[in-house]
């Protein structure tokens, strides 16, 4: 399975049962829901000293090589692992090389790891990162401390050298050919603010040198620009057309609606039917599809990182009809490997392609709810609907009542 045609589901521990067993209990359901793979916010011991909240954000952590006691031993850890593997799924670890906490095991033992201050204090070059040191990667002996590790999705990736990242991917792939590379890339204004600190700051196009996944942040400022009404569709439109040229041809992006750095899907999208037109867009573009803990269920509250917080799973997840039709879709190669196009049309909808030969499939997203007719480029015919009853094209048109609509040619 290529990475275009797979669901991620990820989950922070302390919020999502509070524990790896919980967790591995939990496994057979989000394989039936369609995850893949699972992404766990990491899972190493957070830090003391500048702590955020109560119990500290996971991403402070003050010990690459232990587990963070809140959710259970090693052991624990390793048959969660074996679990996600016996239902033939990955599992991909986060992990912080950018900085650690200030009473890291790091910063006791090899201080001269860790940016300094004009002053010769320890400290850090995001000013709202409050509860972290940086590390200084122009030490050597740092490089080789790090590249021990296996392989995770890695937060700020942007801001550690690519050489780094270079000779890392080099020294994994002996020992774990098949490691999935997921950067945690950035948007272009934070880039450019860096930069012009003086600070490594890597671009999407540099990052794909090393990695096999980017976030999708160089569009997310469009995205939220048209929800907001700022922009018009065709601008966002032109924004996501844009990655077809700057990106290598096998790009992959990471699709999200929401993740543990921004808000709910739900609450940005409370009408279910708007949502759920976003819910299959997500899945039908290009690369691979992200749910975040209990994103099923449509929660419009994001849990915090910093105190328990658990996620609120009650009753019949809501989203999760669709989502398993979708995730079931995404498998299909035509959604690896098929020309990809991307039109705005009027009333705010959204139409999309994927052709393989002599296959296409024909998703229409109205973003607004609203119904419409429009054009398609199919011809005249009725047409399976993977998200509802066939649909007729008459006179090269579609009829929409504002649902999603996926239209299959075979």
């Amino acid at each position: 399975m290529q990475l275009r045609n797979m669901t991620l589901y990820c989950i922070f521990v302390r919020n999502f049962g509070g524990s790896f067993a919980a967790v591995e209990r939990d496994l057979p359901r989000l394989k039936a829901l369609g995850a893949d793979a699972i992404w766990l916010l990491p899972i190493h011991p957070i830090g003391a000293v500048k702590r955020k909240g109560s119990l500290g954000s996971p991403y402070a952590i003050s010990d690459y090589r232990a587990i963070n006691p809140e959710f259970g031993t090693m052991d624990d850890f390793v048959r969660l692992c074996d679990a996600v593997h016996a239902q033939n799924m990955r599992i991909l670890i986060d992990v912080v090389y950018n900085h650690t906490s200030p009473d890291s095991v790091l910063q006791r033992e090899h201080p001269e790891w860790f940016y300094h201050t004009p002053g010769g204090n320890f400290g850090n070059r995001i000013g709202d990162w409050t509860d972290i040191s940086d590390l200084d990667y122009s030490q050597r002996a740092l490089w080789d401390y790090q590249i021990e590790v296996d392989g995770f999705r890695c937060d700020v990736a942007p801001l550690v050298p690519l050489a780094f990242w270079e000779e890392a991917k080099k020294r994994v792939a002996a020992v774990r050919p098949d490691c999935i590379w997921l950067a945690e890339s950035v948007d272009p204004g934070f880039i450019r603010f860096n930069r012009d600190r003086g600070m490594t700051a890597l671009s999407d196009s540099e990052l794909y040198r090393v990695f096999d996944i980017c976030y999708d942040y160089d569009v997310y400022g469009d995205f939220m620009a048209y929800v907001d009404g700022r922009i018009p569709l065709a601008a966002y439109v032109e924004a996501l057309n844009r990655q077809e040229s700057i990106y290598p041809a096998d790009y992959v992006k990471l699709r999200f609606l929401e993740n543990h750095d921004r808000v709910r899907a739900a609450f940005l999208f409370p009408d279910r039917a708007v949502r759920e037109n976003w819910l299959a867009w997500m899945f039908f573009q290009k690369g691979i599809a992200l749910l975040y803990s209990g994103q099923e269920w449509a929660p419009a509250h994001r849990p915090t990182l910093f105190d328990a917080d658990p996620v609120r799973c009650c009753g019949e997840p809501v989203d999760a009809p669709l989502i398993r039709t979708l995730a079931a879709m995404k498998k299909d190669p035509l959604f690896s490997d098929g020309i990809y196009t991307v039109e705005a049309k009027p009333n705010d909808v959204l139409a999309a392609t994927w052709t393989l030969g002599k296959r296409k499939t024909v998703g229409i997203f109205s973003l607004k709810g609203k119904s419409s007719v429009l054009p398609v480029p199919l011809a005249e015919g009725t047409y399976r609907n993977l998200l509802g009853d066939p649909v007729a094209v008459e006179y090269g048109m579609v009829s929409t009542c504002g649902a999603p609509m996926i239209l299959m040619t075979d």
